[in-house]
Parts: C-alpha cells; sequence; structure tokens
C-alpha cells in the first residue's frame, strides 16, 4: 500500500476491526488516525494499536487522505454536516460504512459532490472473514477505487458494483446472510439434541461440519449444487434429509426470506432520507 493517511470517523467495533487488520497487513499505526468522543476508547486504541486519535472529527478529517465513516446511520447526517467546510481543497476520499443510507444522502449533506465509496460490510468482518460490497461515485479515481479495495480487504474479501440499487439485495444476502446460517446451525444443534446427542457434542459437530463445507465451497471451482451431489448417495440418509427440505419448500422459502429483506432495506433507506429531510 502506498503511503497515504487513513482516517475513521468512530472508534466503534468495525472500525477497530479495520485498523486491526491495516496494521496486521503491514500498515504503520503512524498513518492511522481515529476521531473518537470517548476519552476511554481513545486511550484503549492508541495503546493497543499505536495510533492517532482525537475527539475532534474536522482535525483528523482534514489530515487525511482517506476517510472512514464509521458511525451509526441514525447518527451519520449530523456527523457529515459537520465535516463540510472542513475537509480541505483536497478533499480526502470517503468510505461510507453506515448502512442502509444512499450515497446521493451523504453526497447532499456534505453540500456538493465528492469523491465517495458506499461499503457494504457485514459482521464476520469483525473477525476478518467479512465479504464487502463496495459502490463508487462517479467522482472516484482509480487510484482511490484501489485505495478503497486495500482497506476494506483488511477484513475479508471485496466485491464493486456499478449500480448502487444492487446495495439492496446485497444487504439481504451477506448482510443478512450471517443470521441465516446461525438459524439453521441453532436448528441443527437442537434437533441433535432431540435425537440424543450431548449439547457440547451437538454444537461442536454443526459449527465443525459448517467450517468444513465452507471451506469446500470455497476451495472448489464446482458449483454447491454439484459439491450437494457428490455427498448424497442414492438412497442414502443424505437424500432421505434432502428430501424433507424439498418438500417442506426450502428454496422457495429461502428466495422469499431474501426478497422480505431486499424490500426492508429499501424501506429503511427511504425512511432514513425522508427522516433526515430528503
Amino acid at each position: 500500500m502506498e503511503n497515504y493517511r487513513i482516517g475513521f470517523i468512530g472508534g466503534g467495533n468495525m472500525a477497530r476491526s479495520l485498523v486491526g487488520g491495516l496494521i496486521a497487513g503491514g500498515v504503520d499505526g503512524g498513518r492511522i488516525r481515529v476521531a473518537e468522543p470517548d476519552p476511554d476508547k481513545r486511550a484503549e486504541l492508541a495503546q493497543r494499536y499505536g495510533i492517532e486519535t482525537a475527539a475532534d472529527n474536522a482535525a483528523v478529517a482534514g489530515a487525511v487522505d482517506v476517510l472512514v465513516l464509521a458511525v451509526k446511520p441514525q447518527v451519520l447526517r449530523p456527523v457529515v454536516e459537520g465535516l463540510a467546510g472542513h475537509l480541505g481543497h483536497r478533499p480526502p476520499l470517503l468510505i461510507s460504512i453506515a448502512a442502509g443510507v444512499r450515497a446521493a444522502s451523504i453526497q447532499r449533506w456534505l453540500g456538493q459532490p465528492q469523491a465517495l465509496v458506499r461499503a457494504m460490510p457485514n459482521t464476520p468482518a469483525l473477525v476478518r472473514s467479512g465479504a464487502t460490497a463496495l459502490y463508487p461515485t462517479a467522482q472516484v479515481s482509480a487510484s482511490q477505487r484501489d485505495h478503497a479495495e486495500s482497506i476494506m480487504r483488511a477484513v475479508g474479501q471485496t466485491l464493486w458494483i456499478d449500480d448502487e440499487r444492487q446495495m439492496d439485495a446485497i444487504t439481504a444476502l451477506s448482510g443478512s446472510g450471517p443470521a441465516y446460517f446461525f438459524l439453521f446451525m441453532e436448528a441443527l444443534e437442537e434437533a441433535a439434541v432431540e435425537l440424543g446427542l450431548e449439547p457440547a457434542a451437538a454444537r461442536l459437530l454443526t459449527l465443525e461440519t459448517a467450517q468444513g463445507a465452507a471451506r469446500m465451497a470455497l476451495s472448489s471451482d464446482d458449483s454447491p449444487a454439484t459439491l450437494r451431489a457428490r455427498v448424497t448417495s442414492p438412497g442414502g440418509t443424505t437424500e432421505a434429509a434432502l428430501a424433507v427440505f424439498a418438500q417442506g419448500g426450502f428454496n422457495a422459502l429461502v428466495a422469499r426470506a431474501l426478497q422480505a429483506a431486499r424490500d426492508r432495506s429499501d424501506e429503511l433507506a427511504t425512511l432514513l432520507d425522508r427522516d433526515h429531510g430528503a
């Protein structure tokens, strides 16, 4: 990575994960600054990562080349409006990781179009196994795209999209997706206990099976359908279980669930705009 300076507005869990991932990847802590109102959090961040911290958002924003907006969606507007006029003659690239806040809203709060990347990370980013979709505004240069991708890759994989409207579907898939897998793991554990396994054994086998299946899928060029077929012997136990899923309309249920999440994502973004005077 080039020696550009990286700032964060907000020192919460996602910002901490990004800072930790960047430093683990070789970024000098001296290139990172975090604005955080809580003095205890500032002290902990500075001690743990060897970075600069400040209470003033503008002080950080005016001293970096890339600024990550790592605050909750409900408080993003006052934060962004407070930064307007403090970004200098060469404004930094802005990366917003606030879920559901559209790029046009942020541009409007800034008072003028600026280079902005909207990012949609998911919670596995907290353990550096995230999946992040990235959407750039027209003002983002090729080098700024590289910077945004490098930063978000510190916590997992990245994917660029050209149509921001896809963010609602991405939110439904990868943003909410971890909860779907947790739900399935929860159901497997409960069913296994009902079949007579000890809870600790049911949990271990569930988690290791989930991890193993994900690793197999990641390491293979074959589709999930092909991988599923390979472990499904005719007349065997797996086939019997899969038949029950099919009888219950499993695929259709998953489709309806994602549609509901996508629609709700769009609704929430619209409500957020309305509440913020769009």
